[in-house]
């Protein structure tokens, strides 16, 4: 990058200016990570000083089967097909409740577009769940999944969250967003809940009290130019509502070990390689740069791996979910490596090491309690970087 064009960039991001799809274009442009780290750090500092929230959760996927067969996705299966599966209400209440006793604060809950599946099973799934753990916030369905509700019921999307609020939603997903630029979605999605539609059901959220996280797939088939793009249209809907409270870059997976049925369901991988390290760094520092109405950036730790994850929250992320549990959209395919769980304490370690504050949050990213940052006498533990 140009010295110049350097200086102009910094000079903005310290003004607080925004920046433009030219400067984000230019961003990724740039070869320097450690520069592009430490302006993204620069911001994430002024927003959430020395902190990393974290959460104790556990993602629950109710049934697998799905009418899309999207072209990244080795979740989703067919009905009849072996390994397809369709929870009873039950039976996620019981395993929901399995992690009581660890203090759970969420549960985050997507499934596939069934196609049988009544209407009804979804607030009644959510009504008993929020019964069996009232404490527990529900952060269910993408807007994938509200716009199948459409279908399916026959009611608009803002009777639907009603509903839903009704039952006990505190959240939606953020999912369902992948890429939104038509050149690249048009490849890689088998539905048909496009930008219109998730923006639509997202601003329906907001303006019923609910805040949503937004995510983007990354790393595939797409170009920085299209990253660009994704991020702008989220920061433009977050001028008009507020309601987005963190965003999530998510690192497309390749299938590293075939599937029990012999299939390989994710038709990428053939036609790409999965982001380095370097790309997921880069990702989430312009990412911090040009969402500057967002509050949070959040690493998913099980699609990162935890020493990236570790080094992201030194390039604009503040945020590393939580304890998971189960995660099993891309986990069941990729056998990336990551562990299926982390404790409590294995999240308060792993931020303290990697020189932060912890700080416990739920599903509003209302505080439940800070903790301890590294120790100050210990010269063998990283300290937070000074801005």
């Amino acid at each position: 990058m140009d010295a110049g064009l350097k200086r102009e960039l910094e000079q903005k991001v310290r003004d607080g200016e925004r920046l433009s799809r030219e400067d984000g274009i230019a961003l990724y442009e740039s070869d320097d990570l450690a520069w592009l780290g430490g302006l993204a750090h620069e911001v994430r500092t002024r927003k959430n000083g020395d902190v990393v929230h974290f959460n104790v959760n556990r993602h629950l996927n109710m049934t697998n089967v799905c009418t899309a067969s999207c072209a990244y996705c080795s979740f989703q299966r067919k009905p009849g097909e072996k390994d397809a599966y369709t929870m009873r209400i039950e039976e996620a209440v019981k395993l929901a409740q399995a992690m009581e006793s660890e203090n759970l604060t969420e549960l985050h809950i997507v499934n596939g577009l069934h196609p049988n599946l009544p209407w009804r099973y979804y607030p009644r799934s959510l009504k008993a769940l929020k019964e069996a753990l009232p404490n527990v916030g529900l952060k269910a369905f993408t807007a994938t999944e509200i716009h199948h509700f459409e279908k399916i019921s026959g009611l608009t999307a803002s009777e639907i969250l009603d509903e839903l609020i009704d039952a006990g939603l505190e959240s939606l997903t953020g999912g369902g967003a992948e890429i939104f630029d038509w050149e690249i979605r048009q490849h890689i999605v088998d539905h048909d809940t496009h930008w219109e539609d998730w923006s639509r059901i997202h601003r329906l959220a907001h303006e019923k009290g609910l805040k949503t996280p937004s995510t983007m797939l990354y790393g595939h088939i797409e170009e920085p130019r299209h990253r660009v793009d994704h991020v702008l249209r989220l920061r433009e809907l977050q001028d008009e509502t507020g309601g987005f409270q963190v965003f999530i870059p998510l690192r497309y997976q390749h299938d590293f070990v075939d599937m029990k049925d012999g299939k390989v369901r994710n038709r990428l991988q053939a036609r790409t390689t999965m982001a380095t390290g370097a790309e997921a760094l880069k990702t989430f520092a312009v990412s911090r740069l040009l969402f500057d109405n967002v509050p949070h950036v959040k690493c998913f730790w099980v699609m990162h791996g935890l020493h990236t994850t570790q080094l992201a929250l030194q390039h604009g992320a503040d945020d590393m979910d939580g304890s998971v549990v189960e995660y099993k959209i891309t986990h069941d395919a990729d056998n990336y490596g990551t562990p299926n769980k982390l404790t409590r304490e294995d999240l308060l370690d792993l931020i303290r090491d990697a020189g932060f504050k912890p700080v416990e949050r739920n599903t509003r990213y209302e505080i439940i309690r800070e903790y301890d940052g590294p120790d100050p006498a210990r010269r063998d533990e990283p300290q937070p970087m000074r801005v």
